[in-house]
């Protein structure tokens, strides 16, 4: 056999090596069905099975005590207007001007 009809040999070898490897993994996929459930008897007219939806939850508890933060003060200004924080607060004292230290005149 020539030099070509031995790598056209081998090359339709391989093709036909790899659609057998093909078929072999494909074929189990193909003769599995699909798996269904169980099919039970029908156990009255609501379409049967299952345990049902589950109980609502509980609805919570109401605060207890009164007022919350009973012990709490009052802020001293409210922010429910057009003003800014800065024009509501109060202008802090300014402190008083230190008297410059004075320096000892020499008698002499």
């Amino acid at each position: 056999m020539s030099g070509d009809a031995q790598l056209m040999l081998m090359i339709a070898g391989m093709h036909l090596l790899g659609l057998v490897c093909a078929a072999v993994l494909i074929l189990p996929a193909l003769r599995d069905g699909p798996e269904l459930p169980p099919h039970y008897p029908d156990q009255g007219s609501d379409g049967g099975g299952g345990r049902g939806p589950g109980r609502p939850p509980l609805p919570p508890e109401p605060p207890r005590g009164g007022i919350p933060l009973p012990d709490a003060e009052q802020s001293r200004i409210r922010l429910r207007d057009h003003r800014k924080l800065s024009e509501q607060l109060p202008r802090p004292q300014r402190r008083p001007a230190r008297e410059p230290d004075r320096t000892p005149v020499r008698t002499g």
